[in-house]
């Protein structure tokens, strides 16, 4: 495989072509390549994701037999036993895909020669159609047995051609604007093209969606960079036809036709694809019927079906969404790429709307069940976030099915992407972490530094380091300032404290009028101004609906956007017997030596346990509690987000003390 990757290399070109994303929505993306992090908590990351993630997914890919998939396509023969899944090909495409990303912020000539390499392996196993899909190419006559015996046939079942499609052109896209090379970009407009052909309402076409969805909104970012409509027409047609196919299901959301849904229903991860493209659509052709539906489909998960954690996807049975308020803890599902996912759809509709309630969302996903799915140093990946544990969970260094870990490999180096946006003469700053960004603003630039220690503290310095020009300036003032766990009914604070925020503009204090959870300041600005941000970061306690039945006397702690767990490391009790007080006083504990850099909350509390007797007995503890993200670091062991607080909680706990009991975990 070796000689193979180092001829490659040998072989491969540059092609620089104009690498700048054009885009179809009401407010501009600011592109990751417009961003530097300076940030210590995301900079942390994304060197974990640069110098261990990555090359870790590469090195997978090359030891699973991925590149060799490749190398047998160009050479196909009917001795291969295809082995693996049917959409091994998306975990190199993500790679590269993540790969691109970092490289804009880390440029790496050895890394852009490894992906050149790859992409000339890649680029010989398309066929002369641009069909690409090695678990079919590599034995024509015995193909993958989930591929079908012809092109297409399977492909609303488990085929995952459209799928691969979609990955194809997420990496293919990123490539191109990380590195102005066209060779990644032109094998995925060439497979692009021949699903186009062949697929669709004409006469000599098959009229099938994907099995699994993300062909619709990469198809979109196709049409985008190309400025070929073709492509959003067909992103359109895959979401016009669901429901109209031999796909009828509720896990494929295929139960009704788009436009007719409004809950959140089937496998979480495709839902949330689908609902991230019926954005896209709905933004850039401004059908109202799909802004009224994907508004819908958002409301009920995020009134009805969302973890305080930002993790959709209760049910471990199909990977799937449950009924309205279904959330139990122990066996949340929450899959890392259905977290991906919801920040997707978050962002996207954001873009649509200009509402700051969609960051809200955005936000919590992304500090606590998104990077939970990943180790802090970069190596090792949980598939489900469950919100308890009795010690059965460890992240793992790979999977059979690696969507997850190659999933993260292509999100996190993205997070630049997600900071900043603009519209017209308005600058949104929706995430707050220290980096310099490069802005266009009504056709000038303007240069931004932000400086922050956040999400440790609520202090944020915001510096006009270039740009002499009038323009709004809308700071995101996030929902957890402004006493809101979610924009809904699903969560809300459980105590009587009510924090405040100060924006200050060169030492005067500004007024704080809100629109759509943004603070406005309109000035002309120039170079040298600066904005500081304070916003009070109170330890809080959260309450669930009572509709929601596992949190019913719980209550779940957070500071700033993070959610908070206890775990057994840090604890002298089991925390699964533990008891909150009344009205617990937390105490902040900086921890800047303990995983990577953390802040600690401490309370008084009880624990309960049973005498020789069987006699139910309390003993006054300190709880110490960790971030959500943080958990399971230090070996397999008990974990906690939701706390027993009161009277109708308590009468249930010796119960679930004793289960725990009977079932060995109280051993210590």
């Amino acid at each position: 495989m070796k000689n193979v990757l180092t001829i490659a290399l040998l072989i491969s070109t540059n092609m620089v072509g104009n690498a700048q994303l054009n885009h179809g929505y009401p407010i501009d993306p600011v592109s990751f390549t417009s961003v530097t992090v300076t940030d210590s908590f995301w900079g942390q990351r994304l060197k974990a994701s640069r110098e261990v993630t990555i090359p870790l997914a590469f090195s997978k890919c090359e030891e699973t037999g991925r590149y060799e998939n490749f190398v047998k396509a160009a050479h196909p023969s009917d001795t291969y036993k295809v082995e693996g899944l049917s959409f091994d090909d998306t975990d190199v495409y993500k790679t590269i895909e993540g790969a691109s990303y970092s490289l804009q912020t880390y440029p790496d000539k050895k890394l852009q020669k490894y992906i050149d390499s790859v992409l000339v392996i890649v680029a010989a196993a398309q066929e002369p159609d641009g069909y690409l899909y090695t678990a079919r190419t590599m034995n024509p006559k015995h193909p993958h047995n989930w591929a079908g015996k012809e092109r297409w046939v399977a492909v609303e079942n488990l085929s995952h051609e459209f799928y691969n499609l979609g990955h194809m052109i997420e990496g293919a896209v990123a490539h191109y604007q990380a590195t102005g090379k066209r060779n990644f970009l032109d094998i995925a407009i060439k497979y692009a093209d021949c699903v186009c052909r062949e697929i669709g309402d004409g006469a000599q076409q098959k009229k099938l969606v994907p099995g699994h969805q993300i062909a619709e909104m990469a198809l979109v970012k196709l049409y985008l960079v190309t400025g070929d409509k073709k492509y959003l027409d067909q992103a359109k047609f895959f979401l016009d036809a669901r429901g109209y196919t031999s796909r009828k299901d509720a896990y494929s959301q295929a139960h009704k036709p788009v436009v007719e849904q409004d809950e959140a229903v089937g496998h979480a991860v495709r839902a949330a694809y689908m609902y991230s493209g019926m954005a896209d659509v709905a933004a850039i052709t401004g059908d109202s019927s799909y802004i009224k539906a994907i508004d819908k489909i958002w409301d009920n998960i995020v009134s009805k079906k969302i973890y305080v954690t930002g993790g959709i996807g209760a049910r471990h049975a199909g990977e799937a969404f449950g009924n309205n308020y279904e959330l139990p803890n122990s066996s949340a599902y929450c899959e890392t790429c259905a977290a991906i996912g919801n920040v997707y759809m978050n962002y996207r509709l954001f873009l649509l709307h200009g509402d700051a309630k969609y960051f809200d969302v955005l936000e919590r996903t992304l500090y606590n069940g998104l990077i939970s799915g990943v180790s802090l140093d970069g190596g090792s990946f949980f598939y489900p976030n469950p919100l308890a544990s009795n010690g059965k969970y460890s992240r793992k260094p790979w999977f059979g099915c690696a969507c997850c870990p190659s999933n993260v490999s292509r999100f996190i180096p993205s997070l630049p992407g997600y900071v900043y946006a603009v519209k017209d003469n308005q600058v949104y700053v929706n995430l707050y972490l220290s980096n310099k960004a490069e802005l266009i603003v009504n056709k000038k630039k303007v240069v931004l530094e932000q400086e922050t220690g956040y999400p440790w503290n609520g202090d944020i310095r915001v510096k006009v380091a270039q740009g002499n020009q009038e323009f709004a300036l809308k700071l995101r003032i996030p929902g957890w300032v402004r006493n809101e766990v979610l924009p809904s009914g699903l969560y809300s604070y459980a105590d009587n404290q009510k924090p405040t925020y100060r924006i200050i503009v060169n030492g005067q204090e500004t007024a704080n009028t809100l629109n759509n959870g943004y603070l406005s300041i309109e000035r002309k600005w120039k170079k040298g101004d600066v904005v500081k941000i304070h916003f009070d970061m109170l330890p809080r306690i959260v309450k669930a609906n009572e509709k929601v039945v596992d949190d019913k006397g719980r209550v779940s702690v957070e500071r700033g956007p993070i959610v908070y767990c206890a775990e057994w490391p840090d604890n002298k009790c089991n925390v699964h017997t533990v008891l909150l007080n009344q009205h617990p006083q937390f105490k902040v504990v900086e921890k800047p030596e303990l995983l990577y850099g953390i802040s600690q909350l401490k309370t008084d509390a009880q624990a309960l346990s049973y005498d020789k007797n069987g006699k139910l007995i309390t003993k006054d503890t300190e709880l110490t509690l960790i971030p959500y993200y943080a958990w399971a670091h230090r070996g397999e062991g008990d974990m906690k987000v939701w706390l027993p607080i009161d009277v109708s909680a308590a009468s249930a706990l010796p119960q679930e003390v004793q289960k725990w009991e009977d079932n060995g975990f109280f051993k210590n």
